[in-house]
């Protein structure tokens, strides 16, 4: 079982990706949300799957972690954030639609012709696109803690995000770490809080790997930029399953019912005391719930064999 970095050379881009399990098992690419590592998708869930037999794929996304970061800043946060709440048009150096190029690009670089997708918050958008526009590339969906953009439907909350980026600034060291784990224990979990201490340790792991933050923002600024993603979700046919908390701060329930009720066949499983985040009381659901979902598309199709790996 492989547990190690590597990097994949994509154009002018360089991912970092981790792989758990055999490649010759179905293959199942995790993509990660908002400012966050690829480190936030559980070692624990990774392992399980690729115990399940699948081949499990995590990564940075571009503009964080160990993968390549854009140059420049654009329009900050503050700003773009107010610019969206009026309905206007944000700039940005790239869209959602270009990191689902990311994904579909790092699949070939593996010899994945097609492959299980699941996505967390803004994983879960980044996936939405790829299942719409690729079809023949996504086997199934999980979309976790995400939504589908609509204006006006439990839309982020944007001043508890700005807090998250901003107030916490997602960089520094020392005292700063005790801001952004409170700032990260506000958008979680309150019935199932996971301890401060635990939060600390996890951003130290995640600043030892990379501590530059600006590339946040810059996600940020594909989101809005990307906007009301239901035009799409009509194409989408494959297996899709939506999680969602009932106590998310961030993106409320409401926004992963909207999510499931446009993409058509799709499962919605709410799950009572989950916030924006994976609580280890929880996880055990989210895994079984995530098996269920993929052995039952797997079941359902006959895939081709994966060619080799150039990772």
């Amino acid at each position: 079982m492989t547990e190690e970095i590597r990097y994949a050379r994509l154009g002018a881009l360089t991912l970092a990706y981790e792989t758990f399990g055999e490649a010759s098992n179905p293959p199942l690419v995790l993509i990660m949300g908002l400012g966050a590592q690829m480190l936030v998708w559980p070692d624990e869930l990774c392992r399980s799957l690729a115990c399940r037999g699948y081949y499990v794929v995590r990564f940075d996304n571009r503009d964080v972690g160990l993968s390549s970061r854009l140059p420049g800043s654009g329009p900050g946060a503050c700003s773009a954030l107010f610019r969206s709440s009026l309905g206007l048009s944000v700039h940005a150096q790239y869209d959602l639609e270009d990191m689902a190029l990311d994904t579909l690009t790092l699949m070939d670089h593996l010899g994945m012709t097609s492959a299980h997708i699941a996505g967390a918050s803004m994983g879960g958008m980044i996936a939405q696109i790829m299942a719409a526009r690729n079809p023949a590339r996504v086997r199934s969906l999980g979309l976790i803690m995400s939504d589908s953009g609509a204006p006006g439907i439990a839309r982020p909350d944007w001043r508890l995000l700005a807090g998250v980026l901003l107030q916490a600034r997602w960089q520094g060291a020392g005292d700063d770490l005790d801001a952004k784990a409170r700032a990260l224990s506000a958008i979680g979990s309150q019935r199932f809080p996971t301890p401060l201490g635990t939060i600390r340790d996890r951003l130290k792991r995640a600043e030892r790997r990379s501590s530059d933050s600006t590339g946040a923002t810059r996600q940020l600024l594909a989101i809005l930029a990307t906007g009301d993603r239901r035009p799409l979700l009509g194409r989408i046919g494959c297996p899709t399953i939506v999680i969602h908390g009932d106590e998310d701060p961030l993106i409320p329930s409401e926004g992963g019912v909207d999510l499931a009720r446009h993409i058509r066949g799709s499962q919605f499983e709410l799950i009572h005391g989950m916030g924006h985040d994976f609580p280890a009381p929880l996880m055990s659901r989210i895994e079984r719930r995530l098996f269920q979902h993929l052995d039952r598309a797997e079941r359902a199709h006959e895939y081709p064999a994966p060619v080799s790996s150039t990772g």
